[in-house]
């Protein structure tokens, strides 16, 4: 009855005329937000952070989250649209979301994105009431080992990022490991890889790499054809711009799976929304019947990533809400913001304040089902910007590279960044090297050898620690597995071949 009654409470807060305003401007700038390449969800809720020093912290917090939500829808539609990722968890939908466009499926792809975000994002509320306190218990036992364990698992998924060339995928992926290594040392400080050049000192910054090895490769690519890529003409009504029955059927077990392993990497503290969507398409593309169907338009391959991000986006407001540890960038940000409030996180802010927790947990639904309403409803507008002939659409492409590159830091810099990227981009197309594989490195590289070192320096038996502990050991033998078992199979079938021939 409890639960119950505190969840009546958190509607009764919710459903004021003020915040449900609240939560649909929320969601409405979040899908802006989303769909701008370059801001992200950090930048979004920071933006919007100090308008909320006036208003109930309860109403606060209900439009940050909002906005956190649409954030993950709106990143999709540049994903799929113009294979520009709007923030870093879209990056793997551009793999097969984009190739749905050119088959002139944008509509399902939207369509089942927006679903699978819906289902997940209310799923992740129901985890997020009913298993708070054991989940977060359970993330505090993630230490420097597990983590890199963890980041060292998600670094293996390349070799299902590439296709049929491995090890032009593992070439991408140190390439982008000797990338994240440039800038400050994290532990002594040193310079590293920077050449003297002060803006090289913080490093290479994952966006501006993105954009342009997704976005402008693709335009230059594009370009090279005699008519540019071509999108085939298609109905416009929303019937034909949703998933059919075929879809459904394909993607029903990857949002759910989708769901339950982004929720709980989400709980975990620094993992986030981009390693659980890489987890989920490499997890999709493990278990399906047809895996050579992935980055060609597999609806699997947006339907289990979509939905793992949401799930992700609500896992990280566990350990927030109940340790006061962020699970990701965005919530690190909301904490700062509930410390402003004068809200302290952990395990009494749910006794103390009821009505702002549970206000929070309730504001989730609503802003799930406006979510679902607008994304769906605007899916045959964002689609009609494909009929645009695309000599016309490459110009606005890059207008949206370059401000989305200028706008992280509103630095030149960056700007050049992404052109050296794209031009990269337009040879590892060619060249059959994985762009993909090199933003993975780039994203979990400094996480990675961050938590690497940190485990060294607590280890008395080096590289044994991760094999000491229960959780990491576990990890590290599946993340070995994943690159041992691939190589064995090739060298058997090598050895047979050679067997056969002599």
């Amino acid at each position: 009855m409890d639960f119950l009654s505190n969840l009546g409470l958190g509607f009764s807060v919710a459903l004021t005329p003020f915040n449900l305003l609240m939560a649909f401007a929320g969601v409405v700038i979040g899908i802006l937000i989303g769909a701008l390449p370059g801001v992200g969800p950090p930048s979004g809720v920071a933006l919007l952070l100090p308008l909320t020093f006036g208003m109930n912290p309860t109403s606060g917090i209900i439009m940050l989250a909002a906005l956190y939500a649409g954030t993950m829808y709106g990143g999709t539609i540049t994903s799929v649209l113009i294979n520009t990722p709007g923030e870093s968890a879209s990056v793997v939908t551009c793999l097969d979301g984009y190739q749905m466009a050119l088959q002139g499926r944008a509509g399902p792809a939207l369509g089942i994105a927006a679903i699978g975000s819906f289902i997940a994002g209310t799923f992740g509320v129901v985890l997020l009431m009913l298993v708070s306190p054991a989940l977060a218990r359970w993330s505090l036992a993630f230490g420097p080992p597990e983590t890199f364990a963890l980041m060292l698992l998600g670094l293996t998924t390349v070799t299902l990022l590439t296709g049929d060339a491995p090890v032009k995928g593992y070439i991408s992926m140190l390439f982008g490991l000797m990338l994240a290594m440039v800038g400050f040392d994290i532990i002594s400080g040193d310079a590293r890889y920077a050449f003297g050049i002060p803006e090289m000192m913080d490093g290479i910054d994952f966006l501006p790499v993105a954009i342009g090895l997704f976005g402008l490769g693709e335009v230059l690519a594009g370009a090279e054809a005699p008519k540019g890529q071509a999108i085939p003409d298609v109905r416009y009504g929303l019937r034909q711009l949703l998933p059919d029955a075929k879809d459904w059927v394909r993607s029903r077990w990857a949002i759910a799976r989708g769901t339950l392993l982004g929720f709980f990497v989400g709980v975990l503290p620094g993992a986030g929304p981009t390693i659980a969507t890489f987890l989920s398409y490499a997890l999709e593309k493990k278990v399906s019947r047809h895996p050579h169907e992935f980055g060609h338009g597999a609806i699997e391959g947006v339907a289990g990533p979509e939905s793992a991000n949401n799930a992700a986006a609500t896992g990280a407001m566990v350990p927030m809400l109940t340790l006061g540890i962020p699970g990701s960038a965005t919530t690190a940000i909301m904490l700062g913001g509930l410390m402003m409030w004068g809200l302290r996180p952990g395990p009494l802010l749910f006794e103390k304040n009821p009505d702002f927790v549970w206000g929070l947990i309730a504001s989730q639904y609503i802003a799930n089902v406006m979510l679902l309403v607008l994304s769906t409803a605007a899916i045959p507008l964002f689609v009609r910007a494909l009929r645009v002939p695309y000599a016309c659409l490459m110009p606005i492409i890059i207008i949206f590279c370059i401000t989305g590159a200028y706008s992280l830091k509103n630095s030149v810099w960056d700007v050049g960044q992404m052109l050296v990227f794209g031009v990269l981009g337009y040879a590892m197309k060619k060249l059959g090297y994985s762009p993909a594989a090199l933003t993975l490195a780039l994203v979990l590289g400094p996480l990675a050898e961050r938590a690497l070192r940190q485990s060294l320096i607590i280890s008395d038996i080096g590289l044994g620690i991760f094999f000491m502990r229960p959780i990491a050991a576990v990890l590290t033998v599946a993340a070995l597995a994943a690159v041992g078992v691939p190589m064995v199979r090739a060298m058997q079938a090598a050895a047979r071949r050679r067997g056969a021939a002599s």
